[in-house]
């Protein structure tokens, strides 16, 4: 289970870097922009909005936050 601390040393992170949180029913959300999520102060509930729409789920759900892969994928040295 992740806590609120994490996210928010995520969201505050400066320079900010993209992060994957990963739920336990096997949902990925990649966070992008640091105001694309957030948790209520008791850090019980989360929220995530992407492309998709609003999502909303209970902190306890939230399996892993990681940093997002950013390396450029191709064929480079």
């Amino acid at each position: 289970m992740a806590t609120k601390e994490q996210l928010r040393a995520f969201i505050t992170a400066q320079p900010f870097l993209p992060f994957v949180i990963r739920m336990t029913g096997g949902r990925v959300f990649t966070i992008a922009h640091p105001e694309n999520a957030a948790c209520d102060p008791k850090g019980r509930a989360l929220v995530i909005l992407d492309r998709a729409g609003i999502h909303q789920a209970e902190m306890l759900l939230v399996e892993v936050m990681e940093p997002a892969d950013t390396t450029p994928s191709g064929n480079g040295p």
